[in-house]
């Protein structure tokens, strides 16, 4: 498991920059002198301005078995998130119907279903009131691009710095305060269930949320 930083890329894409997925290998290489390639399975991925939790599988067979676990729903991922304004109700299960669009990198989130939509399912519990935004512990049912940015986004409470799913100012450095808090599965070879957990940032209004 490695505590992504935001910003971080996962997987390389057209600007070049050295992904996550390389610097785990050349670490793993490293660390245990091998030679030749190093395997390792990418079996989820976070947005680059999103920070937290993501794992890697060391083997085929293990990043096999993980997937079947993502595709099958038998993760559990909690998140944290700040938002603009005071979510009202203070507790709520979320059911949108989400449509992506690829040229955009970008989902937009209807209340019933359309043509092309994919129906998206998140709960959130609010953690702390601040002047200008909440803070919030968010659950996934479902696993859609772009899911909780485009699902808070249609309540009119945007992440805090998302511009793309229209927030009010960006963040510095053009991050987002969505983290990956929490994320539970079953052990691919052990078969026990297990959990990881990334603790929060450090910096800014992460600060207010209270302790575990």
């Amino acid at each position: 498991m490695v505590n992504k930083p935001a910003g971080q890329l996962v997987q390389g894409d057209q600007t070049g920059d050295t992904p996550l997925l390389e610097t785990a290998k050349m670490y793993l290489k490293e660390k245990y002198q091998k030679p030749g390639k190093v395997f390792l399975g990418l079996v989820h991925r976070l947005d680059r301005p999103t920070s937290g939790v993501l794992v890697f599988a060391r083997t085929s067979k293990a990043l096999t078995r993980l997937n079947a676990q993502f595709k099958n729903r038998e993760t559990e991922k909690v998140y944290r998130a700040i938002v603009e304004g005071h979510m009202l109700p203070s507790k709520q299960r979320l059911e949108h119907w989400l449509v992506r669009k690829p040229k955009q990198n970008k989902s937009y989130a209807y209340p019933k279903e359309v043509p092309g939509s994919k129906k998206a399912v998140l709960s959130y519990t609010s953690l702390v009131k601040m002047d200008r935004y909440t803070g919030l512990e968010i659950a996934l049912e479902t696993g859609r691009h772009h899911q909780i940015r485009a699902q808070l986004s249609a309540l009119g409470h945007p992440i805090k710095g998302d511009l793309k799913y229209t927030a009010k100012r960006s963040n510095k450095g053009g991050n987002i305060c969505l983290h990956a808090y929490k994320l539970s599965l079953t052990h691919p070879v052990k078969k026990e269930r297990i959990e990881f957990c990334a603790p929060l940032p450090t910096e800014d209004l992460w600060t207010l949320f209270p302790a575990d």
